[in-house]
């Protein structure tokens, strides 16, 4: 206590202020797409060293599209939050941030994304617009489409590809199945996730697969996705020449993945946080590992 007593108010303030952004558009969350990103980082490394300069301005972009895009998806969807239970306690809808102030931080969010890629190169400062654009405009795909999930899988599955270009400035049909397997990762558990507002998006007209197809279709399809995801991520240890250390940690992702759709279930979706904080968090981690095992141990496993 004595020690906060003597930081100048201003700064505590500050503090206080990041912590609420932090918050809002829940930063802890970067561990889902992030890992995928460091992962292309590594594999692009067989033939394009790698440097320090690019991995700093690839993780500056990954934090500004990602804040940007949380940041602008509270704003578009504040007054639903506010009329949401599981949501009302937000920093926007409970007062603790404005909207004006939300507004200045995606504004600022968007401007590291774009600066980030000019100082990788003129390719990646080009496809930065585009791709801001279509991360912004997920906010709004719930109002006329029960795809929204899969419109979120593809908008975060640009993260490796992005990386890659930035790495190696050409295109790689490897990491196109590696962004494959992310789509299908993030389209399932979203759906798994959209299971809790159900009743909430049928009573105003939203879109999403649960709320128009049921919870037991839609886990069946999230159930298919994660399937074709483990393929997918497969496929890109072959393409790669991956070794023993990878495809166990994708064997490690297709167990978290059973056990995923084992504890959530049409009647018990009571362990939906546990599905979506715990288990998802990790897959993004364990895999990067088996790449980056693979990476640093090229004897390999097997």
């Amino acid at each position: 206590m004595g020690l906060l007593s003597r930081i100048p108010r201003p700064f505590l303030l500050m503090a206080e202020k990041a912590v609420f952004f932090g918050r809002m558009i829940k930063f802890s969350h970067t561990a889902f797409a992030l890992p995928f990103a460091l992962s292309a980082v590594v594999l692009a490394h067989d033939t394009d060293p790698l440097s320090i300069y690019k991995i700093f301005w690839i993780l500056a972009a990954m934090v500004g599209a990602r804040s940007a895009a949380m940041g602008f998806n509270r704003i578009a969807d504040a007054r639903l939050d506010a009329e949401n239970p599981r949501t009302a306690e937000r920093a926007i809808p409970s007062g603790i941030l404005s909207i004006r102030s939300a507004a200045v931080f995606v504004i600022l969010s968007s401007a590291l994304f774009i600066f980030s890629a000019v100082m990788l190169s003129s390719l990646c400062f080009y496809f930065s617009f585009p791709v801001l654009a279509l991360l912004l405009g997920y906010s709004y795909a719930k109002r006329f489409t029960r795809f929204c999930h899969f419109y979120l899988g593809f908008a975060i599955s640009l993260a490796p590809m992005g990386a890659w270009v930035a790495m190696t400035g050409r295109f790689s049909w490897g990491i196109l199945f590696l962004s494959a397997g992310l789509a299908a990762h993030i389209a399932g558990f979203d759906i798994i996730y959209a299971c809790q507002d159900t009743r909430f998006d049928a009573d105003h007209d939203l879109f999403s697969l649960p709320s128009r197809s049921g919870v037991g279709y839609s886990l069946k399809i999230s159930s298919w996705l994660h399937v074709a995801a483990v393929l997918f991520f497969a496929v890109t240890g072959l393409c790669f020449g991956l070794g023993g250390y990878y495809f166990v940690s994708v064997g490690l992702v297709a167990i978290m993945f059973a056990i995923e759709h084992l504890i959530v279930s049409p009647s018990d979706l009571t362990h939906i946080n546990i599905a979506f904080f715990y288990i998802n968090s990790m897959i993004s981690v364990v895999l990067f590992f088996g790449i980056l095992a693979d990476s640093l141990l090229p004897g390999g496993l097997l």
